[in-house]
């Protein structure tokens, strides 16, 4: 553990590492992220500025248009040009932490853009110990909008881009020979899951399982962004139909806590692990 990072730990077993002062060019929208996130066993579940999305950082939050400010890295999509290069990254800058243990934390954090502090972030992050083979991540950010006007979040989907409403919560994950499994209590694989609201959605690798819940009613009520096949990612979908404004002062939160289980876990497995997690 330094100022910079800090190592979560599960039973005395380390299960991910947080960063928090990354040194990352700016067309990357520098932010605090978790990598390597792992299973009880050693597992790995995260990527880190994989080749095919330089940008995607492990666990975080990352938003793609926050007043027309890019915090998610790389291109911004622009409604009759597409995914384009653009000079508007903003950064996550971790102010401090308020709280900082072994099994979690509580960090306070800027998100800056052009030299304009748009929202001020505190983000609690608490790792449990589930099973002998399962743990939960908890993780909830507040955004509060400091300006003195509305500040708006949106996606490429509320830009013109269908089906592209990611920006909130996002977990990359490992990417292996084959795509991972994609499955909700009442529905299976990527295309029938990507944009649905539903209680928890599981993604099983080779030996690996996470399994997503929002905590929250508000969280719950988000859709869910998926991507299985292309590369593996959840997201929890801030803005899916249209821009979420945050009055001056008021706080936007949200809540998802994660299942990273070994081995390949079945429908009942998941529900039961999951339900267990959110109700600690």
């Amino acid at each position: 553990m330094t100022n910079d990072s800090l190592v979560l730990r599960v039973a005395g077993r380390p299960v991910g590492r947080y960063l928090t002062r990354s040194e990352l060019p700016a067309r990357l929208s520098p932010r605090p992220y978790l990598h390597p996130v792992t299973t009880l066993s050693g597992t790995a579940v995260t990527e880190l500025s994989p080749a095919d999305h330089l940008h995607h950082l492990g666990v975080g939050v990352a938003v793609p248009d926050v007043e027309g400010y890019n915090f998610w890295g790389g291109r911004t999509y622009v409604q009759g040009q597409g995914p384009t290069e653009l000079d508007n990254h903003g950064s996550q800058r971790h102010t401090a932490f308020q709280l900082r243990d072994p099994d979690g934390f509580v960090e306070e954090l800027r998100w800056v853009a052009s030299g304009i502090e748009l929202l001020r972030e505190r983000r609690t992050v608490a790792a449990t110990e589930l099973t002998d083979t399962a743990w939960a991540l908890d993780f909830t950010f507040s955004l509060t909008n400091i300006t003195g006007e509305p500040v708006s979040i949106g996606s490429p989907a509320t830009n013109g881009r269908p089906g592209a409403a990611y920006g909130g919560f996002f977990w990359r994950a490992r990417k292996e020979a084959e795509p991972p499994r994609v499955f909700t209590a009442e529905s299976e694989g990527e295309p029938e899951v990507h944009g649905t609201r539903a209680d928890w959605l599981a993604l099983a690798g080779g030996d690996w399982t996470l399994v997503f819940a929002g905590a929250t009613d508000t969280t719950r009520r988000d859709p869910w962004f998926v991507r299985a096949d292309e590369y593996p990612g959840v997201g929890s979908s801030l803005a899916h139909d249209e821009r979420v404004p945050i009055e001056p002062g008021e706080t936007l939160v949200r809540r998802v806590v994660t299942v990273v289980a070994d081995g390949r876990l079945d429908r009942g497995e998941a529900a039961a692990l999951i339900r267990k997690a959110v109700s600690r």
